[in-house]
């Protein structure tokens, strides 16, 4: 059945097609987080931006450190902003928002010619980009069927890896040109994924729960008809419109404000767990040990392994195309083994990677002559694996399980929160790691290892499923009021749609249908919605 509407908007896509562009806007945006957050493991050893900055030699390793991790500091702050802005503003707006600001620190860094402009610059940047990472995965997911959504979220942190990877090689290829342009080039090259932002995002639908949220019901009404490509009177479509209204106004009714939040409340629909178990997962995701790598690879493999600059840029180059494999996998197996399953694998697989490169590095460290040098290039295979298994789970699913696991009032904040906790988290590591690895040598990856062994059994017992449910299912169980311990419950950890929320959808649309062919399709359009999931 098609859509009775002669203007055709979103350029008459619809279904699939309509979701493929929303994809690209997101992935763009993906993309450019990845880019930006790898060029700078390619300037920081470019000898010509440490000689223009005055941050050559040992002596300068904190004040490089700072401009690396200042970065981290402003998407902390963008984060923050998305609190507000992204509920006042709309996923949309708040998105071309970010990418503007992320074009004036873009020409600010690309143009420096001294320390105070590169710090701005990264700092302005961070900002842009927080907005945009804690927008871009809420639109995707709220407009994108349940059966896609885990998919369509990593696709995009593989897409996040791509620009990742795109940008090491061009650090390794510019690097043989050295001068200026071998780091001023890299920096300027994120306007192209900025032009595809402009140009894609304006035209495109918003979150039809953003719009309901703000009364603007005709307009999401049309937005969910165009991505299930049905009528606006279709019954699933009603369906839909009444479930996540239903679940406005249960959130409204019983929500609780934030000074609230450690008060106990039996209506309470679990606000501050879910808070928690979003924010968490990012907060895992960065003390799982990623960007010691993402921004220090090249420098990890110099100081610590003992390889030339030269062959230390190649092997980030090489590194990034696994890494992105890796993360590609997770697209294909993100609803079969379920967001649980997939952390749980990811983090086992962090924690032998870094145990073995611990013990790796310290026989490094402590042996001499050729022995040193084959400890030393033993552990760059295991740096490698590092990154398969965080591409595999631990990098995406953090940046999706929030905008699953909190109510649709709070998921901007939501959201927003675990943004800014990937962030501060990301600042502290990046901060430290150079300064780490120069004192203590080996022992600093020890600490790794500890927090991917604690990690592992509070994603197995804290962690419910979101895999194959709607965002409405989500809702409906934290109004059950669960248990703390979710192995208790298998309808919290299995990876298949619980049947008592696809028996209630059927309901619905059963009972929308009936109530459509007795009465007026306006009328009908206006039946009263009562979920017995509560």
């Amino acid at each position: 059945m098609g859509i009775k509407n002669e203007k055709r908007p979103y350029f008459g896509l619809t279904g699939g097609w309509l979701t493929f562009w929303v994809t690209v806007a997101c992935a763009t945006d993906m993309s450019l987080f990845g880019y930006d957050q790898g060029v700078f493991s390619g300037v920081v050893i470019t000898k010509d931006f440490l000689k223009l900055h005055n941050l050559e030699g040992p002596s300068k390793t904190k004040t490089l450190s700072t401009v690396t991790a200042i970065y981290d500091v402003g998407c902390f702050l963008g984060a923050i902003c998305a609190f507000t802005l992204g509920e006042r503003l709309g996923r949309k707006k708040s998105i071309l928002a970010g990418s503007t600001i992320m074009a004036v620190g873009t020409v600010l860094q690309a143009s420096s010619f001294s320390l105070p402009q590169i710090f701005i610059g990264r700092i302005i940047s961070g900002i842009g980009n927080g907005i945009n990472t804690a927008c871009a995965p809420i639109w995707q997911s709220e407009t994108s069927q349940s059966r896609w959504r885990g998919r369509l979220v990593t696709f995009e942190m593989m897409m996040n890896i791509a620009g990742y990877a795109t940008v090491n090689w061009i650090n390794y290829g510019l690097s043989f040109v050295g001068g200026a342009i071998a780091w001023r080039l890299p920096i300027a090259l994120q306007a192209i994924f900025i032009i595809v932002l402009w140009s894609t995002v304006p035209w495109l639908p918003e979150s039809p729960r953003w719009l309901l949220m703000h009364g603007k019901e005709e307009e999401a009404v049309e937005v969910i008809s165009c991505l299930e490509a049905k009528d606006a009177e279709d019954p699933f479509v009603i369906a839909q419109r009444n479930e996540i209204e239903f679940a406005i106004r249960y959130e409204q009714e019983n929500g609780v404000r934030w000074r609230d939040l450690l008060k106990k409340n039996d209506n309470d629909t679990k606000t501050l767990r879910r808070l928690l178990l979003g924010a968490g997962s990012q907060f895992m995701q960065q003390f799982g040990g990623i960007n010691i790598m993402s921004y220090y690879l090249p420098t990890v493999l110099e100081q610590a392994v003992g390889m030339g600059e030269s062959m230390a840029r190649l092997l980030t180059a090489c590194n990034a195309i696994s890494y992105m494999i890796f993360s590609g996998l997770a697209v294909l197996l993100i609803e079969r083994m379920g967001r649980r399953g997939l952390m749980l694998l990811s983090t086992g697989g962090q924690f032998f990677c870094f145990l073995i490169i611990t013990i790796l590095l310290k026989f490094a460290e402590t042996t001499s002559g050729d022995v040193t040098q084959k400890y030393g290039s033993a552990s760059v295979a295991f740096f490698f694996l590092f990154h398969g298994a965080f591409g595999i789970g631990m990098l995406g699913i953090p940046w999706l399980y929030p905008t699953e696991i909190n109510s649709l009032p709070m998921r901007t904040k939501g959201a927003a929160l675990a943004t800014a906790t990937d962030w501060i988290t990301n600042f502290a590591i990046v901060e430290i790691t150079p300064i780490g690895i120069q004192s203590i040598g080996w022992k600093f990856w020890i600490v790794w290892t500890v927090t991917n062994a604690v990690f592992f059994p509070i994603i197995y017992f804290f962690y419910p499923e979101t895999a194959n449910r709607t965002l409405e299912d989500i809702d409906a169980y934290y109004r059950s009021n669960p248990s703390l311990i979710v192995t208790t419950d298998y309808d919290a950890i299995c990876k298949n749609r619980p049947q008592k929320y696809i028996d209630h959808e059927d309901e619905e649309v059963s009972r929308t249908a009936k109530s459509k062919s007795l009465s007026h399709p306006i009328e009908a359009e206006h039946v009263e919605f009562t979920n017995p999931l509560r």
